[in-house]
Formats: C-alpha cells, structure tokens, sequence
C-alpha cells in the first residue's frame, strides 16, 4: 500500500456538461494506492483516521496530483524532427518525415528512439500515449518493448502505407496485413500494451490495402485502429482525387470499415457536420493536435461543434509536427486555437481532455483517467512553484480554475515534479 498526501483534483464528468459538478478536489487529499490501482481518493483528515496507526505517508502537500496525462496522437519515429523548419503537411512529410522513418529499418535505431521516446513521455507527466511508429515491425517492437519496462500503457501498431510515398518505405497490402497480423498475436493485451491497425492516411494506401486494414480491425477484437484525417486543405483535395466515389474523406475510412468504438483519427479540421455527425454515430474519436495544426499551419480545431455532435476528443501532441512533448504546452496552444475560432477553453476543461476525456476517447475511462476507486494508479504529481514566474504568478492566484490556467499557460516539463506508474514512481526531477 502507499499513501501519497498532497492536493488531488480529477474529473467525473465533461466539464462543459456538468460545470464544477464534473471535477472532484481535495486541497488537503489523500491518495491510497494498492496494488498498483486506486484504492480510495478523499480528504484527506477523513482518510487518515481510517489508516493504521504508523503506516508512512508520502508528503506532497506543497504539489498538485493529477490523474497521468494520455496523448491520443504522437510519433515516436518524428522524436527526432520536432523542430525543423518551413514547411505544411505534404511537403513536411517528403522533406522531414519519410527520411526519419527510413532509420528505423535499423532495429538497433529503433530500440535507442524508443528509449528515449518513453523516458520523455514519463519526463513530462504523460502515462498513456497512442503512437504512431513506422512500416518496420521492429519499429513496433522496440516501442512496445520499452513501454513494457516501463509498466506504460501503450497503443500502437505498424504503419501501412503501400503507394504515394519513397520506395524505401513502401510496403504492400498483403504483408502489411500479414505483419499486422502477427504484431498483434505478439503483443495486443500483453502487460498494459493494446494494438492499433495503422493506415498512414488514405493517400498512401491503395483500397486493396484499407480494405484489409478494415479486415484487421474487425477480426480482432479489441484492437484499435488510428489514423489521419481532414488535417490539411491540399491534402483534403488529394484524397478526393483518389476516392472520387467518396462523399468525404472521412467516408472513405468508413466505406472500408475503418470507423467503429476504439478508431482515433487525428486533427478533424476541415470536417463537415454530417462527418462529425457520422463520428459521433460510430463511436470514432477525434485527437485535438493544436501544435502542431499551427505549426504547419493546417488550421483551427472546432472543438464546439465536435462537442454538440456527442464526438469524443483527446488531445495529441502529434510530436514531430507537433512543437512540445508537454501536456501543459499543448493546452496552452489548445486554448490559443479555440481563441482564434472563437471559443473559449477553460482550465477545468483543458485538464479534463488531457486525462479523461483522453481516456474515454480511447475507451479506457473503466481503467485509467481518474482517481475512481480500482483504475490504474498512473498520476503526475505538479509543482506549480517550478520557476521564479510561475511563482510569483500563483501566489496572485485567488481560485483552483486560476491556478490551473496559469500552469497551463506557463509550465512545461519543469512543472513535472514525479510521475507515477501503476502506483510506484517512475520518473523524479532531479
């Protein structure tokens, strides 16, 4: 059993649905943890009374614990990328992308990207992330494996992608599926480890290869299926040249049964309502990627009207694309997005889809997210004294929901004092 004593807020519901009714906060709470899952969150002197005499708290008391943050879209093969220069998607993808994913046919490569990949997650605050890695399998197996020493839990799967791209890439239909196939015998459901069928983005698949990608999602259960839709106006364009019979590009995944519980497309910028409207019907799940999006200038995010249609939305760093690695630095971006289309973020709704809103994205709400008794004790424990103007600006600080702006908007990885896994520490500031 551990015991960790500190201010604990986690949410129960959508903020925008239920207000402050949808978070729970215990300024002076009490986190019991057994057996790597949540045993019991609350106040704390209520708590304490209930304990044995002499078991050891841990203190916390000066910090800020939250449920561990999920990114629902992320590269780990762009680790190396983030930050290049001067391009949108189409031509991100021929300059930086495809020549970093070529590396990895180098297993050794991918194990040392790996590695530090997860180390970064951990560094700043994310327990959870769905990743995108490359066509090599050992690009998936080196990701699972350092996931699994870690005690993370990890979605991703084996890119396919077998037309519109270098040679040096380019799989084909059957062994994509083959492969795939065998990648999820190996690793789906092993440890906290769970397989997605990974088409790249239509352009690069021919129907012959969607088509056995929609096979893999529904031969097995469980899986999940991720992807990239409606990011770009030029890409929108392209894929309408090659699906002409496609009433969108979101059809064209649906036509191949690429929509369903479990499939997260990430971006859904330049959607229509009747493809929100589908979504939402399916029970497909959007990842908001604001970095990114602004980085490659794609567009703004419209998280009302996913949000009025009953969509499901996480939120994604899409790193390389995407600027930061840090939850906080994304939310801080997400709120900038929905500034310039009108919308107002609040703080209790930006830390909601950062943890449960991301885990019920992903269908994973009964296991991780929250601080509800049995979930998987994953949580990230905040300083909001990390630097001298995060400081001096809390201090001024009258409310939680200020508090929770502020570090949004002015922390980053430095804010990270610990994260937890499955209820041991896993990563401390030095």
């Amino acid at each position: 059993m551990r015991a960790i004593r500190g201010e604990i807020l986690h949410f129960l519901d959508d903020p925008a649905d239920r207000g402050v009714e949808a978070l729970e906060h215990f300024p002076d709470g009490l986190l019991i943890v057994r057996d790597g899952h949540v045993a019991e969150a609350g106040p704390a002197e209520a708590i304490l009374a209930k304990l044995p005499a002499g078991t050891p708290i841990e203190e916390r008391r000066d910090k800020l614990i939250l449920p561990g943050f999920i990114d629902t879209h992320i590269h780990f093969a762009q680790a190396d990328i983030i930050a290049s220069h001067g391009e949108q998607l189409l031509e991100w993808l021929g300059k930086y992308t495809y020549p970093a994913e070529s590396r990895f046919a180098d297993a050794g490569h991918a194990r040392s990207v790996a590695e530090f990949f997860c180390g970064e997650l951990l560094r700043n605050g994310t327990t959870t992330a769905m990743a995108f890695p490359t066509v090599h399998a050992a690009s998936v197996d080196a990701l699972f494996a350092a996931a699994a020493e870690r005690r993370m839990r990890l979605i991703t799967g084996k890119v396919l992608m077998d037309r519109n791209c270098p040679d040096f890439l380019r799989d084909t239909a059957a062994r994509g599926y083959a492969e795939s196939h065998a990648l999820i015998e190996k690793w789906h459901g092993r440890d906290r480890l769970l397989y997605a069928v990974t088409p790249r983005f239509a352009a690069t698949s021919t129907p012959e290869q969607m088509a056995l990608a929609g096979r893999l999602f529904a031969e097995h259960s469980g899986v999940y299926l991720q992807s990239h839709v409606a990011e770009n106006r030029r890409e929108v364009a392209w894929v309408a040249e090659l699906y002409p019979e496609a009433r969108s590009y979101l059809d064209v995944y649906d036509r191949f049964g690429h929509l369903g519980p479990r499939s997260v497309f990430a971006h859904c910028v330049w959607l229509d309502d009747a493809d929100r409207a589908r979504m939402a019907a399916a029970g497909a799940a959007m990842s908001f990627c604001p970095t990114s999006n602004l980085f490659l200038g794609s567009g703004l995010f419209d998280l009302d009207r996913a949000h009025a249609a009953g969509v499901r939305v996480g939120i994604g760093s899409d790193v390389g694309a995407g600027t930061s690695f840090s939850m906080l630095q994304t939310l801080n971006e997400a709120y900038k997005v929905l500034q310039l289309n009108g919308q107002s973020l609040s703080a209790e709704r930006a830390f909601y889809l950062a943890t449960l809103g991301g885990a019920r994205s992903l269908y994973l709400e009964n296991s991780i997210g929250s601080f509800a008794p049995g979930r998987e004790a994953d949580f990230v424990v905040l300083d909001a004294a990390a630097t001298p103007l995060l400081a001096r600006r809390t201090a001024a600080c009258h409310t939680l929901a200020e508090r929770l702006f502020v570090l949004m908007m002015l922390g980053d990885d430095r804010a990270v004092a610990e994260t937890w896994v499955m209820g041991e520490p896993a990563w401390r500031r030095p």
